[in-house]
């Protein structure tokens, strides 16, 4: 079986600015939920889902994948979390043609 690991990261945080980046116990915010995504055994890939490269960037220097960028309209306040799931499986299947 192929489990994948969707880490969302948005840059318009309203509350926290770039909360995302923040430190926490000597690392980002960021870094921990990409982290146990990477060392999960039971999953395949952890890819991190952003509008941001400065996340992405980051997200890979802990191990993550970042094979494309969230469109704009998936990362806004009001926007599901199903879509940038949604998104997310069916860049796969059309870019990779993997199916988790």
């Amino acid at each position: 079986m192929e489990v994948l690991a969707i880490v969302p990261a948005r840059a318009g945080s309203k509350g926290v600015p770039k909360k995302n980046l923040q430190p926490l116990a000597g690392h980002p915010l960021l870094a921990y939920a990409v982290v146990a995504g990477c060392e999960c055994p039971e999953i395949t890939r952890t890819i991190i889902s952003t509008d941001s490269q400065e996340f992405a960037n980051l997200a890979m220097s802990y191990g993550a994948e970042s094979p494309f960028m969230r469109p704009a309209d998936l990362a806004a306040d009001s926007s599901p979390d199903l879509d940038y799931i949604v998104h997310a499986l069916k860049w796969f299947d059309r870019e990779e043609n993997w199916k988790p």
